[in-house]
């Protein structure tokens, strides 16, 4: 008899694990519906003043989703098999800013992902992408101050507005947001030269990711010494 009960507690454990993860999971998916039309509002008044993914040329925009997420435009919120994409696609990004009041590793992961596929149902790709834009960490200026978003960051590094900038100039703001503490245009030393190199190989089509988490493009290295990455 107490063998029988023992089996059967750890053939539940699981069970219950499964089912708290689908709840926490699910709570996300319903905050984010809830939350959806003040961030709808957020969005829209972004792009009236100049500073939503409308704003973006379509070749800046494809460079983005390439580096950034390249099934943005066709996933519901999760992606977990494009290379090169890793784990974390651009609605799960921007929901751990809007969806947390402070988010860190781990189980909160779960309801990160509810709320990124409830933001899929309430809110349009272009929505998604404008408050992505305005809210990622970008960096440090000269005095030390945190950049947040794409428009700000344009401003801050080369002077003018987003809109206006280079094509080589656009692909060094994609290179910051991976490691945006270490990664700087201001300070462009050996791991963001390395990472503008292979952004710009693989938009070239020369080279492609290694597999889903090959988010530093090892597959785009210029050659086998090109292992100047932190992470």
């Amino acid at each position: 008899m107490f063998v029988r009960q023992t089996v059967l507690i750890l053939i539940s454990i699981p069970v219950i694990l499964l089912a708290m993860a689908a709840a926490y999971a699910g709570k996300g998916y319903v905050d984010a519906r809830g939350d959806a039309a003040d961030l709808s509002v957020r969005a829209a008044t972004l792009s009236e003043e100049g500073r939503g993914a409308g704003d973006l040329n379509p070749d800046a925009l494809q460079i983005l989703l390439r580096v950034e997420d390249p099934s943005f435009e066709t996933h519901k919120g999760l992606d977990m098999k494009t290379k090169g994409a890793g784990l974390t696609t651009i609605t799960q990004s921007l929901a751990k800013r809007v969806g947390f009041r402070q988010f860190s590793p781990g189980v909160r992961k779960i309801r990160q992902t509810g709320y990124a596929m409830g933001l899929e149902t309430r809110l349009s790709k272009s929505e998604i992408l404008t408050l992505w834009l305005d809210t990622v960490p970008m960096g440090r200026d000269r005095t030390g101050k945190w950049i947040t978003g794409f428009h700000a960051a344009s401003e801050v590094f080369f002077g003018k507005p987003l809109s206006e900038l280079s094509r080589e100039e656009f692909i060094q703001l994609v290179a910051i947001p991976i490691a945006p503490a270490q990664l700087n245009p201001l300070h462009p030393d050996n791991t963001f030269n390395t990472r503008v190199e292979r952004i710009t190989r693989l938009i070239a089509d020369a080279c492609a990711p290694e597999s889903v988490d090959d988010v530093w493009l090892e597959g785009c290295a210029s050659s086998p010494s090109d292992t100047e990455y932190p992470l």
